[in-house]
This record gives structure tokens, sequence and C-alpha cells, in this order.
């Protein structure tokens, strides 16, 4: 596999950036990551708008997107990548050792490997006793800063789930450490509006956008009430992917429901049609 660093196609064992890069130091920047079906990036055009808008929000300097988009056809030409994902990272830059930043330049990483996806699988998740804030600084952007998400992702595996489940401080469900949530909720597709913090998933917008459901605020009890059918998850990897227990609770009977059967139809029709 190669990976394109400030502008430089190496091979990843010779991929280096600066100790001093605020990405290392704090947690300060942003990324992207991107599934590559049949060696092309999908919904290309919605990462590097959600890109700019986490840089935006971090005050980092602008990306140049034409060169993160060259950076990952790069990428994907050089490793011969077929399927899998692309990472980008861009950070801001190299600084000292504090939370202050320097003038320099912002620092560019596009990566890749190979990756399986979770399209109509099923898996269990497990809700975390930590809470997100709807309402921080960082709420809704996709930042490095992940050593929460790292942390309750840990705490999930070792109660047998695959994903952690976070609520906000109202109470509301949020979103999972790298995936968004689905309900059918009296047998209507829902999902939690962006106002209860959760990231502006690509794929979470594409459901909504293209196959169907709406956004309302879902108590978290509401999860485990005979009001809820089928919950699903959907991330870039994961793709739809059911819920058969939370916390050990069985939902659906423990197998992948019929509406989220057919949502992961849609999307998979939906991959082949998209372009960019």
């Amino acid at each position: 596999m190669f990976v394109y660093v400030n502008g430089s196609v190496v091979e990843k064992t010779d991929a280096k950036v600066s100790v001093f890069d605020h990405g290392i130091v704090t947690g300060d920047g942003v990324f992207e990551t991107i599934a590559v079906y049949g060696g092309r990036p999908f919904a290309l055009t919605r990462h590097l708008d959600r890109l700019k808008r986490s840089a935006k929000g971090l005050m980092i300097e602008e990306p140049h997107l034409d060169e993160v988009r060259e950076a990952i056809d790069l990428v994907i030409t050089r490793s011969g990548l077929d399927e899998g994902k692309v990472r980008v990272t861009y950070t801001a830059g190299d600084s000292g050792l504090s939370s202050d930043r320097l003038t320099g330049p912002p620092s560019l990483v596009v990566a890749c490997e190979l990756s399986s996806f979770g399209n109509g699988t099923a898996t269990d998740v497990v809700v975390v006793p930590w809470l997100k804030n709807e309402k921080g600084a960082l709420s809704g952007l996709k930042t490095t800063s992940y050593a929460e998400n790292v942390l309750a992702l840990a705490y999930a595996k070792q109660r047998g789930g695959s994903e952690a489940v976070f609520q906000n401080l109202s109470g509301d469900l949020c979103e999972g450490t790298g995936s968004n949530v689905f309900v059918v909720w009296d047998g209507e597709l829902v999902t939690p509006p962006l106002s209860s913090g959760p990231l502006a998933g690509i794929t979470r917008e594409l459901v909504l956008e293209k196959i169907g459901g709406v956004e309302r605020t879902i108590p978290l009890e509401t999860l485990y009430s005979q009001a809820i059918s089928e919950v699903f998850l959907t991330s870039t990897i994961r793709e739809i992917q059911g819920v058969s227990s939370i916390d050990g609770v069985m939902i659906s009977q423990g197998r992948v429901g019929p509406i989220t059967l057919e949502v992961a139809d849609a999307f998979g029709k939906l991959k082949v049609e998209l372009n960019d």
C-alpha cells in the first residue's frame, strides 16, 4: 500500500509525519473514511464537503479539495486497491508541544487499506455510561480527537458488543462511536436529528435522501420498549448493519429485521448507481 504525505506518494513503511504535528500533539485535525468500490471512491464529493466543514469548525485553514482528490486517486491507483477504504487526515500542521497552533501549513495524509463491509449483517451493541455533549464545540465535527470513542468501543467489546452507543446530555439517543443509529419506531424509520449531537454521517445522509426515514428525537429508554421493532447502524464500513441486541436485550428476535434488509438492499443498489 502507498500513502500520500504532504505532496509525496511513498510506500506505507516510509510514510512519516513530524512528532510536532498538532494532530499528534493534541489531536488537532479532521478526517474522512471513504469506501472504495471497484477502484473508485464512493460519495467522494459528499465526504470532501464534510471534510471542509469540519476543518472550518476547527478553524483550520481550508483544505484544497482538488489536491485531496488527486491524492486519493494516486493512492488508490498506486496501491491497486479495488475494494477497501481510504482515510484522509488533515491536521493543523507542525506546532510546539502545547495547545497553541503555529502559522505553518496544514498536513495532509491519505492512506488506504483493504476492508470488508457489513451490509445486511447483524451485530450487538452496548450503551456506554458516558454522555455526548450535543452542545459542545466539537459536536457534529469529524475530528481526530477520538480518544472518547476509542474508550467507549473498548468498553463495548469487553461486554460482547462490536459498537458502543452514546446518549446525549438530554438523555436522548445520539450516535455510535463510528456510526449513526436508525430505529423502526411504531413502523416508521427514524434517526436522531443533528441537534441531538450525532455526526452528519454520509451513509445516514444517503439513507434519508435516497431511501427514506425521518429525523426525530429518540429518548434512550425508547430503545428498550416494544415500540422499537428494529435497530440498525449506518457508516462507511458497516454500511447498513442490523442490531441483534442492545445490552443483551434482543432486537427483532436477534435477527436482521425486514425493514433493515430492505434498506440494505436499496443501499447495495445505490452503491452501483451513485457516481461521485
